[in-house]
């Protein structure tokens, strides 16, 4: 027979379910129940004056062919495809210079400070800072002779600056995560490589960047989800343009449930989203083997 739990048993599990009840009643309300929520409506055509009706699938049937839908799923990936690769390798650099040169928290805290910053309010500070009459950053380029670039206002720059910003904004975060990661990889590994005759670059590919890897997958599958939703800074700096050309996809769920009061259609294509981003995380995590590490 298993013996019955201890009371100091007991009174651990009352605890863990104590610390975790918060942070689950927020997840419920607040993720779980509108999703459930947003799914019932994706099956409606419902304005917010007056009662929805059902439609059955009619909105999904409407998503796939509708080209503007695609085409902010396009911009989208787009947007990640600049973004992820920079912001990821600035965030390892940062952590690898940390991890060797300082052991500072000043320096810490202040790599980490654009994240602390709201989105909006940095969105403000570059969308100034950028402009092509009055920004500094024109001022300087005019002052080397060079010609002023529109950055937000030039359809062939728009997403790329967004992405920048975005950059700038996320890869201190990033690079914490990979200097966690690389604090728990054992200074024995790298005694170890050296008195085998491995150079920096030997070491960082068959000792640091393997140990990485849990760290690397969590980095990749939050960065891209993130990149799939952006939306606040587009809406601060271009509302979706210039002519169309920072239209991402959250941009136009938006447009399409406040601006249009469209709230089926835009429930339909924001589960659509949801799936696209459920089926990468769960292909990322397989092909990187997420749940393994190679720490013996």
């Amino acid at each position: 027979m298993t013996a019955p739990p201890s009371r100091a048993g007991v009174a651990e599990q009352t605890t863990a379910w104590l610390m975790v009840a918060p942070a689950t009643l927020g997840f419920a309300l607040f993720y779980a129940l509108p999703a459930l929520r947003a799914l019932r409506i994706s099956f409606t055509d419902w304005n917010l004056l007056r009662p929805a009706h059902d439609v059955g699938w009619a909105n999904y049937s409407q998503l796939l062919a509708d080209g503007r839908f695609w085409f902010g799923m396009k911009l989208a990936l787009e947007y990640a495809l600049i973004n992820i690769p920079i912001q990821t390798a600035l965030g390892l650099f940062l952590a690898l210079a940390m991890d060797r040169l300082t052991k500072s928290i000043f320096v810490r805290a202040t790599v980490l400070l654009p994240y602390l910053l709201s989105n909006v309010l940095v969105a403000l500070i570059w969308l100034w800072m950028l402009d092509p009459v009055l920004g500094q950053v024109n001022h300087l380029i005019a002052a080397l002779g060079l010609a002023r670039q529109p950055f937000f206002s030039g359809s062939d720059q728009a997403l790329a600056t967004v992405a920048a910003v975005n950059i700038w904004r996320h890869m201190g975060l990033v690079s914490m995560l990979f200097l966690a990661g690389l604090q728990n990889i054992p200074r024995s590994l790298y005694e170890a490589a050296a008195l085998e005759g491995a150079g920096e670059w030997q070491t960082f590919r068959r000792v640091t960047l393997p140990l990485l890897r849990p760290v690397l997958v969590f980095v990749l599958v939050t960065s891209v989800t993130g990149s799939l939703q952006i939306f606040d800074t587009v809406a601060v700096t271009t509302q979706g343009g210039p002519a169309g050309s920072t239209a991402v996809i959250v941009q136009y769920i938006v447009q399409n449930a406040f601006g249009y009061l469209k709230m089926g259609y835009a429930s339909a294509m924001s589960l659509a989203l949801c799936a696209v981003m459920v089926l990468y995380t769960v292909i990322q995590m397989r092909l990187m083997r997420s749940g393994e590490s190679d720490l013996g």
